[in-house]
């Protein structure tokens, strides 16, 4: 895609994965994660993890002291028992220890379809279990600024929700790209959003995909350049 070698370029690609976790560890970091604050949601697993050394413990605990033991994260009452019924559905439709290992086998479409089909897992964690495990898996996750910077491109509709645009905006990438091609992808249109294209006041005067973006090119009064090859 035009816009992804401009924005790997501007931020520096290739990205080094910032995880390392097994893909059930980063599945729960996922849920942990949500409306959270990434140093309220790391903080809330690493206690979690102190706490209950397995998953299998975590499983079977109280869910009181689960609740306790997420605190920083938000709703941690709401979390609390979601993470434990996905970490009982695991355990049944594996008929074993909670483990996610088996993903690896899959086709990426065949994989998330297995995760989604979990309550309470979207597009967004079952593309984060499998791309930012060690699994490293190529499934895209798009995130708000990802999404943003897709709209104003006109990569995706202006109604478009985050759910249906993993879809859309995945159907857009080289088929045979890797799972660091995928990561790269992703972080840089996450980074684009964070550091130019923001949600209030865009920086679009500085902004490296300007002369193709409608929505920059709009809003500055301008015409826009034909997009070039994807």
């Amino acid at each position: 895609m035009w816009a992804h070698e401009q924005l790997c370029a501007e931020y520096g690609a290739p990205f080094r994965f910032f995880s390392t976790k097994d893909a059930l560890s980063e599945l729960i970091s996922a849920l942990l994660s949500h409306r959270t604050r990434n140093q309220e949601s790391h903080k809330a697993y690493q206690q979690l993890r102190a706490r209950f050394p397995t998953w299998e413990e975590v499983r079977d605990a109280p869910t009181a002291e689960v609740e306790a033991a997420i605190n920083p994260c938000t709703w941690p009452e709401q979390k609390a028992p979601r993470i434990q019924a996905v970490l009982r559905e695991i355990s049944q439709r594996c008929g074993g220890p909670c483990d996610l290992t088996f993903l690896a086998d899959m086709p990426v479409a065949e994989a998330r379809a297995w995760l989604e089909s979990i309550s309470g897992v979207g597009p967004k964690t079952s593309a984060a279990t499998l791309l930012f495990s060690s699994l490293r898996i190529p499934a895209m996750p798009v995130d708000s600024h990802h999404h943003r910077v897709a709209q104003r491109l006109g990569l995706i509709g202006p109604k478009v929700g985050e759910g249906p645009a993993h879809k859309l905006l995945e159907a857009l990438l080289p088929p045979d790209w890797d799972a660091q091609q995928v990561y790269d992808h992703h972080e840089a249109f996450m980074f684009h959003g964070q550091k130019c294209c923001y949600f209030h006041t865009p920086a679009c005067g500085r902004c490296v995909l300007l002369s193709q973006c409608p929505f920059g090119q709009a809003r500055l009064g301008k015409p826009a350049e034909p997009t070039p090859g994807k």
